[in-house]
């Protein structure tokens, strides 16, 4: 199955310009996320020098007309020293589906000319157009990502882990606000000057996901723990939805329930298949 590239009318030059194109483009809120677990890959590519990347750019490949963007997770490439096939994916994902946004989800948070390295290899070696980064240090440890310009940084807010709310529910003494819904102020009021910070809330907890909206207005979202984490999807869209930009303001991610959707020759062809369920239910909730 060959999938072509959906075309562009324009080059967006920063990260929330490309999200916009490709939710008006794609009609789409999906995020694909591509997490290669070795133990799960099918036997087509498993065990090939570059199977790792093989099998993400089918997958990419077969999905790319239904996604507003696409996640790499940086540590399921690390752990098995595959780096370079981590740079050929992006290579490709940039080269064949311009169109796409490509988040590398690495979670950074340090400070200083650490941060500034962090930043370099997400956007300058990688070429990612956003980055996830973790805001515990503060402000310090965001700005250096904020400095390549157009680039995303896109901040953990409510994540989608049961142990998130060890420390993301405490209420804050200054306001009484619990700790997640201060960072989201931060993010909107405070660190957003370059207008590309976005917010992590996870599909796990849609009264927080509409708590959040309320205070970030139209800021996009990057939305993890539908599919395999159980996430509510109908109530997801209806917390993170912009009322008067309906399919917009939300990537909405999935990983393993599209990646291993199938274990045959055909687990490309599987994974379209369910990536196109799943945005068609995006869709019919976004509604």
């Amino acid at each position: 199955m060959k999938i072509q590239p959906t075309p562009m009318n324009s080059s967006p030059n920063t990260f929330t310009q490309q999200l916009q194109s490709a939710w008006a483009l794609q009609g789409s809120m999906l995020c694909v996320g591509l997490d290669p677990d070795t133990a799960r890959i099918p036997a087509s590519p498993q065990g090939k020098p570059l199977g790792i990347f093989e099998f993400c750019r089918d997958i990419a490949d077969a999905t790319a007309d239904v996604v507003c963007a696409f996640k790499p997770q940086f540590a399921y490439f690390a752990s098995q020293g595959a780096e370079d096939q981590l740079e050929k994916l992006i290579r490709h994902l940039k080269d064949r589906h311009p169109q796409i946004p490509v988040i590398l989800d690495s979670k950074r948070g340090d400070i200083g000319s650490t941060a500034e390295h962090y930043a370099l290899e997400a956007f300058e070696r990688y070429g990612a157009d956003a980055i996830t980064v973790n805001p515990y240090m503060g402000s310090d440890s965001i700005a250096p990502y904020l400095k390549h310009h157009g680039k995303g940084v896109i901040v953990l807010c409510r994540t989608s882990n049961p142990g998130g709310s060890d420390l993301q529910f405490l209420n804050i003494a200054s306001d009484g606000k619990p700790l997640y819904l201060h960072v989201a102020e931060l993010a909107a009021k405070k660190w957003n000057a370059s207008g590309q910070i976005s917010l992590v809330v996870g599909a796990t907890f849609p009264e927080e996901i509409a708590k959040v909206r309320a205070v970030v207005g139209e800021m996009p979202l990057l939305i993890p723990g539908i599919g395999a984490q159980g996430g509510d999807l109908n109530a997801t869209v209806q917390a993170g939805r912009i009322s008067n930009k309906p399919g917009t303001g939300m990537m909405i991610n999935s990983s393993r329930a599209i990646l291993y959707a199938g274990q045959g020759p055909d687990f490309a062809e599987r994974a379209r298949a369910v990536a196109i369920e799943t945005r068609d239910a995006l869709r019919a909730a976004a509604q």
